[in-house]
């Protein structure tokens, strides 16, 4: 029998590529979802890319917020499919957004995370691959980039707050129970899609990340880019950021859960090229790929921005034995790939997900 991972969030965007490579390494997949950013098709996309021959996937629909259900789902699936461990993708992401509705993000991220990891010590899972962020590095100054692990870590953002606080939970969880091995991925600005064009990322209503937003304007939806910010210490005064492939990222996954064996407690480990793309970089490399220039307008800063992020990835490269491969020009046409073959996102698909992944569980939303 093939090894049992448990994805949570594994219908979004960086957790529905991480199980398409998931699968194809050979391991079976149970993923727990509350589908409230997310939608069932990218699962059922992702089985039909995988192929026939690929392990199972299984799909209960669950809220980590609500304790109850989701320990009453991670019983289940231990007693019965016995899990080796769990990737943890699930949460609520955008900086800008945590800025207006803080609240939310501490009991989606953090109250999730709590139940995840309680429910997990009380059913013997000790393996874990944490989705965290380079916000918990803050607002770094150009003296300490590239980033490495070692820099000191304050979030600038409620957003970052809640990856930090999770961080230092997990951390205290591995102090205090031996046999904890858990792997804290600190990736930088994950962008792009599969290159088939059949899975990437579809945020609800107006995207808060910038790749997104390049190419819904490409296609059409939006009537130009807005860019927060040209006046930031920056060689075009626009925020520079490590820009990773999604599938780059997903493969950096598959590495860190094959890596655990030799982690005692925690360890972090940042995920980027080691290199910085500023917005209108993107804005320009985006071009290219649609073939035409994207309009955009410069607007004034928006609250939890930072200047200029970048990864020193040699860790990665050491511990995982991983390295970004992707370019931006790289990610660019795969994201057009997927926002030109799906302009409205899954929600112009009418696939049978249930037909092809056991549903199990209710709506505990």
């Amino acid at each position: 029998m093939p090894s049992t991972i448990l994805v949570t969030g594994g219908a979004g965007y960086i957790g529905s590529h991480t199980c398409l490579e998931l699968l194809e390494a050979g391991y079976r997949i149970v993923v727990l979802d509350n589908l409230s950013n997310s939608s069932p098709v990218a699962l059922d996309r992702v089985r039909e890319l995988a192929g026939a021959d690929a392990p199972e996937l299984v799909f209960h629909e669950v809220d980590l917020r609500d304790a109850a259900a989701l320990d009453a789902v991670v019983a289940k699936v231990t007693a019965g499919e016995g899990v080796d461990a769990v990737m943890h993708f699930a949460g609520l992401k955008a900086v800008g957004e945590s800025v207006a509705i803080p609240l939310d993000y501490y009991d989606n991220n953090f109250v999730g995370s709590l139940n995840l990891v309680r429910s997990m010590q009380t059913h013997g899972l000790r393996r874990l691959v944490f989705s965290s962020s380079c916000t918990v590095y803050g607002e770094p100054d150009a003296k300490d980039l590239p980033l490495t692990e070692e820099q000191p870590r304050w979030a600038f953002s409620p957003y970052g707050r809640t990856k930090l606080f999770i961080e230092e939970m997990l951390q205290d969880a591995a102090a205090a129970t031996p046999g904890w091995r858990t792997m804290l991925l600190r990736y930088f600005n994950p962008v792009g899609a599969h290159p088939s064009g059949q899975i990437g990322e579809d945020p609800e209503g107006i995207p808060n990340n910038l790749m997104p937003n390049v190419m819904q304007v490409a296609v059409g939806l939006r009537p130009y880019v807005r860019v927060f910010g040209d006046d930031y210490d920056t060689p075009d005064g626009t925020c520079i950021r490590d820009y990773v492939h999604v599938v780059d990222l997903a493969a950096g996954h598959v590495a860190a859960l094959q890596a655990l064996d030799t982690v005692d407690g925690c360890e972090a480990v940042n995920l980027g090229t080691g290199r910085g793309n500023s917005v209108l970089e993107v804005i320009a490399a985006a071009s290219r790929a649609v073939c035409h220039d994207i309009p955009f307008k410069i607007e004034s800063r928006r609250p939890g921005d930072v200047p200029c992020v970048y990864a020193d990835p040699k860790l990665a490269s050491q511990v995982l034995g991983w390295e970004a491969e992707r370019t931006l020009d790289d990610m660019c046409r795969d994201h057009w790939a997927w926002q030109r073959a799906n302009p409205n996102g899954y929600r112009t698909s009418c696939t049978g997900v249930h037909a092809l992944i056991p549903h199990q569980g209710g709506d505990t939303r």
